[in-house]
């Protein structure tokens, strides 16, 4: 694959989603891809246990402007409702790599114990 950085990332990140799919079924991921082209995009989601859109470049640009994208791989993590709960899920991810602490909300900047 082309993107050295994703290619690590998503067998860490499958991995993830199947611990979590063993314990819990009220989530989803869904693939958007940034390849280059349709063939990279079917070769490389051949990889991936989850959902993804079709290939799309203007939805990606989309999707890439609205979430304020700056590389990849991201991780985007959504509400139900839409709202987004991070924008940080690769680093919550690789932190929390069974899924424990997942939707990953913000956490606070100090506790109140250390106040």
């Amino acid at each position: 694959h082309w993107c050295p950085p994703c290619k690590r990332f998503t067998p860490e990140l499958a991995k993830t989603y199947q611990a979590m799919k063993a314990r819990r079924q009220d989530f989803e991921l869904v693939f958007v891809s940034g390849d280059r082209n349709e063939a990279a995009f079917t070769s490389y989601f051949k990889e991936m246990p989850w959902l993804a859109l079709p290939y799309d470049e203007e939805r990606y640009q989309a999707l890439s402007s609205h979430f304020e994208v700056e590389g990849i791989p991201t991780l985007v993590v959504l509400s139900p409702e839409g709202t987004v709960i991070t924008t940080k899920g690769r680093a919550a991810a690789a932190a929390d790599p069974e899924g424990h602490d997942f939707p990953w909300p913000k956490k606070p900047v100090s506790s109140l114990e250390e106040a």
